[in-house]
This record gives structure tokens, C-alpha cells and sequence, in this order.
């Protein structure tokens, strides 16, 4: 053969590898040039290294126009009841704090590590966080992104992602001058085995129409309902639910399904509210006991309460009715999940350690409490979680390191400042630490008295 044409051959060869090669990465149909599998496509597994790395904190930009902005504070009026700023009142009501309307989502720019996602789904989130720092005129606002919202509008983005996560929610440590117990809690409960999203920290930059402003140091959550319950749980098939019961009584509206959402079935929930209010609590615990735990993960929930009521998060079951989540595994039952965890480890309690004086209209903590059973292995639970998990060590090595992470861009080579940060000042975040490690030591010595 001609050696010419064995070289064209061979580059006609090289070139259709480089083409192959490139269309496993690069979507052709997109528009957006920084469209790749592994960053924007829904063929690639979720890159927990890169949205959750647990070692650096990571850089976002969110760029939105005046109108966006406008048609924002448009919105919060009608679902908050005032506009950005306002002060005033934040009782409950229509359009109030209580008020159960989410904002709207808007389409806005994100930026991250020199890529672009264009259209992204942004919404604020939340109820009094949001309604305090919306009437305070402070930017560094809660948020959700979901990287798909608007794919019906725009086409282009069908099934876009960020990494392979769909959506991800952006916590700015409302009430909590150490900015890391979001951060922190999450991985308390996985460390003591309890399942619960993963955390990272971000430094945020939103451009509200008037270039991009700093908008200090967010936790970004994954969503409970996109990969952290095949991560976790090993599988998604079943119902899972955002509750806003107190599990007295049963009301399809108290539990919003966060997927299967075509299909009408609240049995598995009717199930456990019914076995858990049943009778036989009191005139038969054994069979109580055997009945609930074919419905409802007992164990889990326990362990759960045990963990909880030991490291003080209060904003939660027992003081409110939201803030967990509940999936339905296929051999496990429904398992508790906590979310939403920026004022845990406080002195708040709505809930003492031993669990004395918790009213009726609390059932799940109420009869443990006054199961003797039940309340056994949760006093084990406590001892266990504080003897190995909740050590002075073991908790002090775990808030250094997120302190230092973020001490940078809190009151280092960038700061954070009002009113673009829900810090009075600096030095509240310098005294946030030793404060944070001081009830940790605290809370040992009260498990000491309890188990006495």
C-alpha cells in the first residue's frame, strides 16, 4: 500500500479515537461549552470528592440580574409578608413567618472551578431563618439550587448536574457564630452511626445585579432525596418523607413524599402511627413492641434520640415538628434521618437527657421514656455515644480542624461583614470555639449524673 495513504489511514483512525474519546465526555447537544459528563451530565456517578471535599473549603459564584433580584423580593412579599429590609414584625399568619409557601425558583448563573452552569433552579429556603435575615436586610440569605428546574424552559440543561448531584441546599449558620455546627453535626451522627447528609463548607459570592459581593463562608447539604440514600442506605426505592407530625395522629398533608410522589400510598406511615398509638402499649408492651418494630425502626430511632439528646439539638422532634426526614428501607423499615442542624450543639433543650416531663403530644420520645425497655437501651445508647463518640478528643480535633478551615475567609485575607454576613462582628466568631468545646464537657458530665 501506498505508505501515504497508510498515513492518512492511520490519522483517520487517530482522529475518530480523539472523536469517541471526546463524546464520552463532552455532550454535543449542549450549548454550554464547560458541559462534560463527569461535570454537567446525569450519566456520571456523584463526585462526593469534588462538591464535598472534607479537607479545603471550595469556591461558588452565583450571578443573577437587577430583575432577578427584583422578582425576587417580589415574591417574598407575598410568601414573608415584607420586603428585603423591612424589619418589623415576623409573627406567623399569611405571608408570615410560619407561612408554609416556598419562594419560587428563579434561573440564575453558578460558576465553580472555572466551569458555568447556565439556568440554574435558585430558590431561598426556610422559615424563621429566612424571615429574620430577609427582614434584616442581610444578604448572606439560605438557599436551595437544583441544576435541573428549568430544563422544560430551556432544553439545553436536560438532566443537567453538578457532579452528579441534581440539587444541593446552602446553609449560612443562622444563629451561630461559629459557623461549623451544621458542618459538625452531620458528622457527630454519622460517626455515632446514624445516617445523615454530607457537609462541606463553600465560600460564597453572589452578584445581585451590581457585581459579585462576598457573602462569606455557607455549609452546602446534599439533598436527602438525590444520592445520599443509595450512598447511605445502599438503596432509594422506597417512600421517603419530609414530616411535619408530631406522630399523635395521622394527616396525609404532615408528610410531603420527596419521591414516589405519582403513587398514592401512605401505608407504610399510616402503619406506624397507628401501631405507636395502639392499646396494647399498655395492656400488652410485648406485642406492642413486636408490632411497631415490624413497621417502624425502633432501634434506630433510639439511637437516634440518644445521640441527639446528648450533644443538644432542640430544633427538632420533641421541641418542633420538622427537621427529619423518614425513608422506607426494604429490610430496615422506616429509619429516622435528622436534618437542618445550624442550632445543635446549645444550650437551648427542649428535651432533658433523661427524658423526664415529655408531653403526650410527643409520642415517640414519650413512651420510650416510659417503656422500660425502650428506655434501657436508650440509656446505653447514651453511655456508648458519650464513652466513643462524644469525648472532649474526639470532639475538640473535629472543631479545630473545621475552624481552621474556614478562619480565612472569616476574619482572615477575607472577611465577613455585615450586611453580608449574620456575624455581629468578628470576635463573636473568634469566641465561638472554646464556647463550643466548653459544652462538650458539659454535656459529659451530664451523662455522668444521668447514668448514676
Amino acid at each position: 500500500m501506498n505508505p501515504s495513504k497508510i498515513l492518512l489511514m492511520s490519522a483517520a483512525i487517530w482522529l475518530l479515537a480523539a472523536c469517541v474519546k471526546n463524546a464520552e465526555t463532552i455532550t454535543p447537544t449542549s450549548t454550554n461549552p464547560d458541559w462534560t459528563t463527569e461535570s454537567h451530565s446525569n450519566d456520571a456517578d456523584p463526585d462526593y470528592n469534588v462538591v464535598f471535599p472534607q479537607d479545603k473549603v471550595n469556591t461558588l459564584e452565583i450571578i443573577m440580574t437587577k430583575q432577578t433580584w427584583q422578582e425576587i423580593k417580589t415574591d417574598m412579599i407575598s410568601v414573608k409578608g415584607a420586603d428585603f429590609g423591612a424589619g418589623g414584625n415576623q409573627g406567623g399568619g399569611p405571608g408570615g413567618v410560619n407561612s408554609t409557601t416556598e419562594p419560587k425558583y428563579v434561573s440564575v448563573t453558578m460558576k465553580f472551578n472555572n466551569k458555568t452552569w447556565n439556568n440554574v433552579g435558585f430558590r431561598l429556603k426556610g422559615n424563621s431563618s429566612l424571615s429574620s435575615i430577609w427582614r434584616s436586610g442581610i444578604y448572606k440569605l439560605p438557599f436551595r439550587m437544583q441544576f435541573d428546574e428549568f430544563e422544560d424552559k430551556y432544553p439545553e440543561i436536560k438532566d443537567q448536574r453538578f457532579y452528579g448531584f441534581k440539587e444541593v441546599s446552602m446553609s449560612p449558620a443562622f444563629k451561630d457564630n461559629s459557623l461549623i455546627r451544621e458542618k459538625v453535626t452531620a458528622d457527630i451522627f454519622r460517626m455515632a452511626g446514624i445516617p445523615a447528609a454530607q457537609t462541606s463548607f463553600y465560600k460564597v459570592y453572589i452578584n445581585f445585579g451590581d457585581g459579585l459581593k462576598y457573602c462569606g463562608v455557607y455549609t452546602m447539604i446534599e439533598a436527602i432525596e438525590d444520592n445520599m440514600l443509595k450512598a447511605q442506605f445502599g438503596e432509594e426505592k422506597g417512600n421517603l418523607y419530609k414530616p411535619e407530625s408530631t406522630f399523635q395522629s395521622f394527616s396525609q398533608a404532615q408528610f410531603e413524599k420527596k419521591n414516589n410522589e405519582d403513587t398514592a400510598d401512605w401505608s407504610d406511615i399510616q402503619a406506624v402511627i397507628t401501631t405507636l398509638n395502639a392499646s396494647t402499649r399498655t395492656s400488652n408492651p410485648t406485642q406492642w413492641r413486636e408490632n411497631l418494630e415490624k413497621v417502624f425502626n425502633m432501634d434506630h430511632f433510639i439511637k437516634w434520640l440518644a445521640v441527639n439528646s446528648t450533644l443538644v439539638n432542640w430544633d427538632t422532634y420533641g421541641g418542633m415538628a420538622h427537621n427529619h426526614y423518614l425513608y422506607n428501607h426494604s429490610t430496615k423499615k422506616l429509619m429516622w434521618i435528622p436534618w437542618d442542624n445550624n442550632e445543635a450543639l446549645t444550650s437551648q433543650t427542649r428535651v432533658q437527657l433523661s427524658l423526664a416531663g415529655v408531653a403526650n403530644s410527643w409520642p415517640l420520645i414519650n413512651y420510650v421514656a416510659n417503656d422500660p425497655i425502650y428506655y434501657v437501651k436508650y440509656k446505653a445508647y447514651v453511655k456508648d455515644f458519650n464513652d466513643n463518640v462524644f469525648t472532649t478528643n474526639k470532639m475538640n480535633e473535629l472543631f479545630d480542624k473545621a475552624t481552621n478551615l474556614i478562619t480565612p475567609y472569616v476574619n482572615g485575607t477575607e472577611k465577613e461583614e455585615k450586611p453580608y454576613s449574620n456575624l455581629t462582628n468578628t470576635a463573636s466568631f473568634t469566641a465561638a470555639l472554646p464556647v463550643l468545646k466548653q459544652h462538650v464537657v458539659g454535656r459529659n458530665q451530664a451523662v455522668a449524673s444521668f447514668l448514676k
